[in-house]
């Protein structure tokens, strides 16, 4: 079992996000197109909470954010019921097979313009 934790100010990505290049390397597709469907408040936490997911899943593959491993390779969709569920492509695929990570899971939570992510490894 392998865990990682991330803790992230909602707000602190308002000024890279409004670079669309940004969006692009930070977020998976299926992120973004969810995203543009929430109001703007609910958008910077949803985004925010996504980021820290995968701050979370690197600690997990034992990697960092430039370290190999896009963010965009690590997506956060939503499971039937609407908990996060985990999906790596490309690089992160690889890495995880090689670290011995077959499973992930994560938990996102939001209070007071603070996010948080727990993920889990196995």
């Amino acid at each position: 079992m392998r865990l990682g934790i991330d803790l992230l100010r909602v707000g602190t990505l308002d000024r890279l996000c409004e670079r669309a290049w940004f969006t692009r390397y930070a977020f998976a597709a299926v992120e973004i197109e969810y995203a543009a469907t929430l109001a703007p408040r609910r958008r910077r936490e949803f985004l925010a909470g996504r980021f820290a997911a995968k701050e979370a899943v690197f600690k997990v593959l034992g990697t960092g954010l430039f370290e190999g491993v896009a963010p965009h390779e690590i997506a956060v969709g939503r499971a039937p019921g609407g908990s996060p569920q985990v999906t790596l492509h490309g690089t992160a695929a690889r890495v995880a097979a090689r670290v011995g990570v077959t499973g992930l899971t994560v938990s996102i939570t939001h209070t007071d313009g603070m996010v948080a992510a727990v993920a889990a490894g196995w």
